[in-house]
């Protein structure tokens, strides 16, 4: 395999693995708060507490974290956008290096010719 297929192949295999564990986290959330709602609510656990509200709560806030993580943010900066910024940052670099060398040899002339 070429390294470019290869290199897509991976790429590929990672956000299906990423994709995957979000819809297990998203299941895992699922029954978690079915199970502590009925705890609480049917077999009388620690009723007068909202304690299972506030875990479910701040469950879902790391799940919509993830969520955003895998399908907004990581769909956006991926192997192609990092070699996006890496070739403009060393085009910028590259043209200061030009601007620098002509306002040398503007500026003195004689130093560079042979």
């Amino acid at each position: 395999m070429k390294s470019d297929q290869h290199e897509l192949y991976e790429y590929a295999r990672k956000r299906i693995k990423q994709k995957k564990r979000v819809y297990f986290h998203f299941v895992l959330l699922f029954l978690a708060g079915i199970f502590l709602f009925v705890s609480t609510k049917v077999f009388h656990f620690n009723e007068n507490a909202n304690w299972h509200i506030w875990l479910i709560t701040a469950w879902l806030f790391l799940f919509i974290l993830h969520f955003i993580k895998v399908f907004i943010t990581d769909r956006f900066m991926s192997k192609n956008w990092e070699r996006e910024q890496i070739d403009r940052l060393v085009a910028r670099q590259q043209q200061k290096i030009d601007e620098l060398s002509n306002q040398l040899n503007e500026e003195h002339p004689t130093i560079n010719k042979h």
